[in-house]
């Protein structure tokens, strides 16, 4: 799924937090006990899209989808092009480290 913006990404998440929640038969106020969200940052949530992080795994290890979440941003493998990088990969790896900005 492609998409545009990152409103329309948020949006979809929102969408689609709600519809496992729905389909779980849980109303706002049962998510936001189980999941320890409170309330209102919940109902925040569903309409504007806003959340922390923290919140939002919070509402994934309810609602499910925590797991999958950890495995899509693991660092992707490295496709090898030909034999020589694949040596190359063999070699003792270069650690790296961000800029200080």
């Amino acid at each position: 799924m492609l998409f545009v913006s990152l409103s329309k990404v948020q949006k979809k998440l929102v969408d689609n937090i709600r519809e496992r929640r729905l389909q779980m038969e849980l109303t706002q106020e049962g998510l936001a006990e189980r999941s320890g969200v409170p309330l209102p940052t919940l109902r925040k949530f569903e309409q504007k899209g806003l959340i922390s992080l923290e919140s939002f795994l919070k509402l994934l290890s309810v609602v499910g989808g925590l797991e999958e979440m950890v495995d899509i941003l693991k660092p992707k493998k490295q496709n090898f092009k030909s034999i020589d990088d694949v040596l190359k990969s063999e070699e003792k790896p270069i650690k790296k480290r961000g800029s200080r900005r």
